[in-house]
């Protein structure tokens, strides 16, 4: 399950007669049998001797170094014990016990474990002797389905408060739970994470929605009041339909993020045009509930590259079984096809609107007034160019079929395309999203006309 890139390194480094290990959260993802997101190795090398190493391998940062090893296209990132143990201000082995017949190596090892987020990411495997060190109790928190941080977790939190962030993303890629005293300082500490520059709060927020677990991390961010902070408008939404932090109940934009999570997976992201797209799409839905045969129809307009006459004719051959359980849907009427695609064309112009209030900083702080419970939030993490990528998504219903356009043959989905933002793919999945939430495949089996 260890990838040929980092293979590579972990043999190459080995071969000259240094330690190499695996650290982090790829060990547990390996132990729990899962693709890791990617590989983090540790080395007794010198970052300077794993450059004389690898013949394409730079070392980047400057205050805490690691080493970029290139292979083929991909990036091995190494990390070197030497720079690990003075990375951390903070000298938190003095209130831990050493651990017993603890020799110069396990000396490092427990070392570079203790400054660890969480004890699920404390784990360090050398894949030759193939054992697993683990001296923060993170495999007994792994049989128990349990996220909790190495040191306590007010200080772990004051530290470094995106590990706020990737304690919910942990916990809803898994399917585990956050432990208690871990869960009290989330909800205690939540509104430092808006002391994060936007940019790392957009790289967090792509993590949660871009690899998968989409659904669990909207769940979790509600549960624990950090959806009014990072999302305000979609925490607007869960509250004007009555939906309680512990809800089990579903609704349309849960429903949009789990379809999404059907298609992707860790090691198959998607770009972070298609997910604000979704938010985009849902919030101008929910602003004016449509037709379910107009939605279907701007679904399959921006899968054929913004050719209306098809589009409109392939949804007027749709029966009328559709999810009914959605708010956002209004009653189905009997449209002829001028008047289909007039509607089509304002619910494209309706999402454009939708996108630009999602990055207006008093359209978004007026999001939760009607909840004065909430903590006070402007906060707009999407860059400009992003939503006007974003945009792009949508410009083919306004502006007429594409020329040269080519439509996608099947329903493969070309990933790597995907992660870089292609655009063709982007709508490809875009539309297979919205289109399989107005209309479920258990509810629709022989009711779609090809």
């Amino acid at each position: 399950m260890i990838d040929k890139p980092t293979r590579k390194v972990l043999n190459g480094l080995k071969r000259k007669g240094y330690e190499v290990y695996l650290v982090g959260g790829c060990v547990r993802d390996l132990i729990l049998k899962r693709t890791p997101k990617d590989f983090d190795i540790i080395t007794s090398a010198e970052l300077k001797e794993v450059t004389r190493t690898f013949s394409w391998c730079e070392i980047v940062g400057k205050r805490f170094p690691i080493c970029h090893v290139h292979i083929g296209d991909t990036v091995v990132e190494v990390s070197s014990f030497s720079i690990s143990a003075r990375k951390y201000g903070r000298n938190v082995s003095a209130d831990f016990g050493k651990p017993v017949h603890c020799d110069d190596k396990d000396y490092i090892r427990w070392r570079n474990c203790l400054q660890r987020d969480f004890t699920i990411n404390g784990l360090m495997f050398d894949p030759y002797a193939r054992i697993v060190y683990d001296y923060m109790g993170g495999m007994e928190d792994i049989r128990n389905a349990k996220v909790q941080t190495v040191i306590p977790a007010s200080t772990s939190f004051r530290e470094d408060c995106a590990r706020i962030l990737r304690a919910i993303r942990i916990a809803a890629r898994l399917g585990f739970r956050i432990s208690k005293e871990t869960a009290h300082s989330v909800k205690n500490l939540s509104y430092s994470i808006l002391r994060l520059d936007k940019g790392r709060l957009l790289m967090e927020m792509n993590y949660m929605l871009a690899y998968g677990s989409a659904e669990a991390s909207l769940r979790l961010l509600w549960k624990f009041g950090l959806l009014e902070l990072l999302l305000p408008i979609q925490a607007a939404y869960f509250v004007s339909h009555g939906f309680r932090r512990r809800d089990k109940r579903t609704n349309m934009l849960l429903s949009l993020f789990s379809n999404l999570d059907k298609l992707l997976s860790p090691d198959k992201p998607c770009h972070s045009s298609l997910w604000v797209a979704i938010l985009a799409f849902h919030k101008a839905l929910s602003e004016q509930p449509r037709d379910p045969l107009v939605v279907a129809a701007f679904s399959l307009a921006i899968h054929n590259g913004g050719d209306m006459l098809e589009a409109v004719n392939i949804a007027r051959r749709i029966t009328k079984l559709h999810d009914v359980s959605f708010n956002e849907l209004s009653e189905t009427q009997d449209l002829n096809p001028r008047a289909l695609k007039d509607e089509v064309v304002n619910l494209a112009t309706s999402l454009k609107r939708a996108l630009n209030h999602m990055t207006d900083e008093q359209i978004v702080s007026e999001a939760m007034a009607g909840y004065p419970q909430a903590p006070y939030s402007d906060l707009v993490f999407i860059p400009w160019g992003l939503s006007l990528r974003v945009s792009r998504v949508f410009s083919c219903v306004t502006s007429g079929a594409e020329r040269g356009f080519v439509p996608k043959q099947g329903s493969k989905i070309d990933y790597e395309s995907l992660a870089v933002g292609n655009l063709p793919e982007v709508r490809h999945i875009f539309a297979r999203v919205v289109f399989d939430t107005i209309y479920p495949l258990s509810l629709n089996r022989d009711n779609f006309e090809t």
